[in-house]
């Protein structure tokens, strides 16, 4: 990593050659319908169909793939409300080694069940009253585990940049980028990727659930500023305060960050579905949310918007979109 960056441009230009080979190249959809509604031309990068679901398998196989082969034999510990849980359980699986995952007792089942399903062991805990991540370092030590977690990281930020280097690759100039923030690894990455690309040329807007706006305070006041655990129905953006890492780079490189209801989610869902036809769990629609609702600037003619992910269940769906 650079002496002056804890990630750079050519960290995830790296991290993109690493992962080249396990992680899907995900497709750019366009909507006329949806430029119309936007007054821009928007580009979605459509992370759902990314392997295990969601953006998170880039980080963390970029993560274990850098471990050395002694330390992946000897385990992977994680902590993670579902996507991040399920990438772990995978890239562990697939580089040779096991994996124990810490996860709230309210994760859905269907992120329960996959992440089972890839062989890990689920630890669980209560996200209201418990700290997940004194409660994973402290299971990791005592097992003598490798910790990988979502987003504290360098290696894991520099994974997640690639679906951004990818977007834009693809897409060509854009004017803004919009992307959900929960602990801040995915915009980190993909800030590092636009700014390193185009500088000030190319905006970037973070998009947080209106209950958990940590990083919008953060920002604001100039430090790390604490919330109650949000109860919304993103609860992959679930976070109660902005990580220490991705605070120090979101802070240099990020523009701003808009925030959208539960029940603008609810309808980005809804168009995702109907006009798209793709399916997008709540905190893998926050970014068109804030675009449908007209978040995007106005003097921005070309707009890149990443769809973090799909992993929701049928029953789910309907309950939240029905």
């Amino acid at each position: 990593m650079s002496p002056t960056a804890p990630v750079t441009l050519d960290d995830v230009r790296a991290a993109a050659a690493r992962i080249k080979e396990a992680a899907h190249r995900t497709p750019v959809l366009r909507s006329r319908t949806l430029d119309a509604i936007a007054g821009a031309e928007v580009y979605l990068k459509c992370e759902n169909f990314q392997r295990i679901g969601a953006f998170k398998f880039r980080g963390a196989y970029h993560a274990i793939s850098r471990l050395s082969p002694e330390q992946r034999a000897k385990g992977i510990a994680a902590y993670s409300s579902g996507n991040h849980a399920q990438a772990v359980a995978l890239a562990a699986r697939e580089l040779g080694g096991t994996a124990v995952i810490l996860m709230p007792e309210d994760t859905p089942e269907s992120k329960r069940d996959a992440v089972a399903g890839y062989g890990a062991e689920i630890v669980t805990y209560d996200r209201y009253t418990g700290d997940r991540t004194a409660i994973g370092e402290a299971l990791a030590a005592d097992r003598g585990l490798a910790l990988v977690p979502p987003y504290e990281h360098p290696h894991v930020i520099a994974g997640q940049g690639t679906a951004a280097l990818e977007l834009i690759d693809e897409a060509g100039e854009l004017d803004a980028l919009l992307v959900p923030v929960g602990g801040g690894g995915l915009i980190a990455g993909s800030a590092t990727v636009a700014k390193g690309l185009r500088g000030g040329g190319l905006g970037v807007l973070g998009v947080e659930p209106a209950a958990g706006d940590d990083t919008k305070r953060s920002l604001e006041a100039g430090r790390r500023v604490p919330i109650p655990v949000p109860r919304t129905i993103a609860d992959g953006q679930a976070a109660d305060i902005p990580g220490e890492l991705t605070f120090s780079i979101n802070q240099r490189l990020v523009d701003g960050i808009e925030l959208v209801t539960d029940e603008q989610i609810r309808e980005a869902m809804r168009f995702a579905f109907e006009r798209l036809k793709i399916v997008l769990e709540p905190s893998g629609a926050t970014a068109l949310a804030a675009v449908l609702g007209g978040a995007a600037p106005r003097t921005a003619r070309r707009v890149g918007v990443l769809l973090s992910g799909g992993n929701i269940g049928a029953r789910r769906f309907a309950e939240i979109c029905g």
